[in-house]
């Protein structure tokens, strides 16, 4: 152990601290891997050991000159393509998100995630990950006002400038996916054990404003549950409506049950949406679009019910699990929801309908976006699904399943 430590420090300088490592852009990984070299493969040619390659590699050290001319050796090629010095701020122009708060609301700089989606910088606020998230998820940069115009036109001036915290580098590694099934970011933490740099970010739409975001270049990923009402198949029919050519890649993620979600015990008996009219139970929805809330108009239609004489039909939730901690901390009685969300809440829950949950990729983005391939295997993998599986409410039997978009 004394020798493995001491080996190591040998290979290095002191500590990085925070500040050195933002000033240098560290591509040792990437040619790493663009060689085809494991960490073990690349530590031999270099003399030093594997543990190093990696400290190197994760910017927990910075190498000492002599190693650096060793490791450059190794790959072939120079110091300086391996190691550059950034410059100590970096400032990037990016697109507003759409569905994002108003621009023009900025007053200070704002904590923003910045996505690279194609030749774009998508931007994003922090604050819309959620109360939780908001203190969990590190900002990529600041969103500096008063650095668009009221004169510019309509579409430029969604255009914001956005001071990096991160390496740009790392930020581009970054995969926005955009949808309701809050275990994305279990399957970012999994991805991060396998590409370091690669991380994942979730954004909570429901089903159609997601597709819309993929339509828009904004998100790399979009998650969709929508159950066709006449031929009862999940999500392919409305795919075919809303999605043209055959440019997109259709991959099953989980299959979960929804239905209504009711306070501990049920106290008020509730025992379907026929329910719903009653003067003494309140509703929290979910947004227009969202497939919870088309579950609902479908049942509503199908049990001849106005959405106008529920109480609460306009109160709404943005997530399931905003509608589950509702019914939980009793602001309301009733959501069409999921059995994870139930679960999670101590709820209870009246199935309605098993729905799947696919994912929907852009073909473009398997060859633009080294993570997202990692991505998708992540969600095959036998770990990650034991663990979904744990959580209760998800079927993972058709787990990785690619759809044919456009077969009938």
């Amino acid at each position: 152990m004394v020798m493995h430590t001491v080996i190591v420090r040998s290979a290095m300088t002191k500590h990085v601290s925070a500040d050195d490592s933002q000033l240098v852009e560290n591509l040792l990984s990437q040619l790493r891997q663009a060689k085809g070299l494991s960490r073990v493969e690349l530590a031999a040619q270099a003399g030093i050991t594997r543990q190093a390659v990696h400290a190197i590699e994760t910017n927990q050290y910075l190498p000492t000159t002599a190693v650096a001319l060793r490791l450059a050796q190794a790959l072939g090629c120079r110091v300086e393509d391996l190691f550059r010095l950034l410059p100590q701020e970096e400032i990037v122009e990016g697109e507003w998100f759409t569905a994002a708060a108003p621009l023009h609301v900025l007053q200070s700089p704002t904590r923003v995630k910045v996505a690279r989606v194609g030749a774009r910088f998508i931007v994003r606020p922090v604050a819309e990950l959620g109360e939780v998230m908001n203190y969990a998820v590190p900002a990529d940069g600041f969103a500096l006002p008063n650095a668009h115009s009221s004169q510019r036109s309509q579409h430029s001036s969604r255009h914001v400038q956005v001071r990096l915290l991160r390496n740009r580098r790392v930020i581009e590694q970054e995969i926005a996916v955009a949808g309701c099934d809050p275990s994305v970011f279990l399957a970012g933490d999994y991805l991060r054990r396998q590409k370091e740099d690669c991380t994942v970010v979730g954004w909570t739409l429901g089903s159609a404003a997601a597709i819309d975001a993929l339509k828009r270049g904004e998100v790399h990923v979009a998650g969709v549950h929508v159950v066709d009402a006449q031929s009862g198949e999940s999500n392919l029919p409305y795919l075919r409506r809303h999605l043209k050519g055959n440019e997109y890649l259709i991959i099953t993620f989980a299959v979960w049950e929804e239905g209504l979600l009711v306070a501990p015990g049920n106290p008020k008996s509730i025992r379907g949406v026929e329910d719903l009219v009653r003067a003494d139970i309140s509703l929290i929805n979910r947004e227009a679009g969202a497939g919870a809330r088309l579950l609902l108009d479908q049942q509503l239609a199908s049990a001849g019910i106005a959405p106008g004489t529920i109480l609460g039909y306009d109160q709404i939730g943005r997530s399931h699990f905003q509608v589950a901690r509702t019914i939980a901390e009793g602001h309301a009685d009733a959501a069409v929801g999921v059995r994870a969300a139930a679960n999670l809440f101590g709820l209870g829950f009246l199935p309605l309908q098993r729905a799947r949950y696919d994912f929907v990729v852009p073909k473009a983005h398997l060859k633009d976006h080294p993570g997202i391939e990692a991505f998708l295997n992540v969600l095959v993998s036998r770990s990650f699904r034991s663990e979904i599986d744990a959580l209760g409410g998800y079927d993972m039997s058709e787990t990785g399943t690619v759809r044919d978009l456009r077969g009938h």
